[in-house]
C-alpha cells in the first residue's frame, strides 16, 4: 500500500518568534525532489535555513535529508522520521526557517522541524494507491434505479455509463472485495444483470 499527499501544500507557523514554513510536494524521482528543494531555496534565499527531507518508492526505498546549516540531526532527520513513521512516500518536504532571535536548543529544533511537517501532513489530506478491478454491467432500464441504490449502499460509484438499447455501467472495485460484490450482484438481481471483468488499474483513494 502506497500512501502519499493529496496535493502540493504549504503551511506556516511561528515558534518563539521564528517563522517555520513547510512546503510539501509530491515527487517521484530524486531529480524532481532536488529541483523542488532548489526552487524553494531560490524563492526563500533570505531565509536562515531551508531544511529538507524526502522519501521515494513504494516502500520508501530512497530516503534523503538535509539540515542545511542547523545543528546536525536537528532538522532533516526529524522531518524524515515523520514521513517514515506515517509511511508516506513520494513526498519532498522543505521547511524554511526565518530566525526570530530566540534560540530553540537541539530539542526545540527537533520538535519544531518535525512538528512543522507533521502539522502540514495533518492538513493536506492523504491518499493511498489501491489496485482495483473494473466490472462491466449490462442491464435493462427497468433495473437501473435498483442498481444505483445497491451500489450506493455498497459505497461504490459508477465510473462510466452508456444508455443504448440497454444500460452499460462500469465501476471499479477493490481486488479483495470483487468476489463478494459479484456474489451480491447475482443474489440481488438473479440473472437480470450480466457482469464481465475488465482491466485492473491503480487508483487514488482518500484516507
Amino acid at each position: 500500500m502506497t500512501i502519499t499527499i493529496k496535493k502540493d501544500f504549504r503551511a506556516e507557523e511561528e515558534i518563539k518568534k521564528s517563522r517555520f514554513i513547510c512546503h510539501l510536494k509530491r515527487v517521484y524521482t530524486e531529480e524532481e525532489a532536488r529541483d523542488f528543494i532548489a526552487k524553494i531555496k531560490k524563492e526563500h534565499y533570505k531565509a536562515t535555513h531551508n531544511c529538507s527531507a524526502f522519501a521515494l518508492g513504494d516502500r520508501q526505498e530512497i530516503q534523503r535529508s538535509s539540515d542545511d546549516g542547523e545543528p546536525s540531526g536537528t532538522a532533516g532527520v526529524p522531518m524524515l522520521e515523520i514521513l517514515k513513521k506515517r509511511q508516506i512516500t513520494n513526498v519532498c518536504a522543505v521547511v524554511t526557517r526565518y530566525f526570530g532571535g530566540i534560540k530553540l536548543g537541539a530539542g526545540g529544533l527537533i520538535r519544531a522541524y518535525a512538528g512543522s511537517v507533521g502539522h502540514a501532513l495533518d492538513q493536506v489530506g492523504l491518499v493511498q494507491f489501491v489496485t482495483q478491478e473494473e466490472l462491466i454491467l449490462k442491464l435493462d432500464y427497468s433495473n437501473f434505479d435498483s442498481l444505483q441504490r445497491f451500489l450506493s449502499n455498497q459505497g461504490l460509484k459508477i465510473s462510466e455509463s452508456e444508455f443504448l438499447s440497454d444500460v452499460t455501467v462500469k465501476l471499479f472495485v477493490d481486488l479483495d472485495e470483487t468476489e463478494q460484490v459479484l456474489e451480491e450482484l447475482i443474489e440481488q438481481f438473479s440473472g437480470k444483470i450480466s457482469v464481465t471483468k475488465g482491466e485492473k488499474q491503480l487508483v487514488e483513494v482518500d484516507i
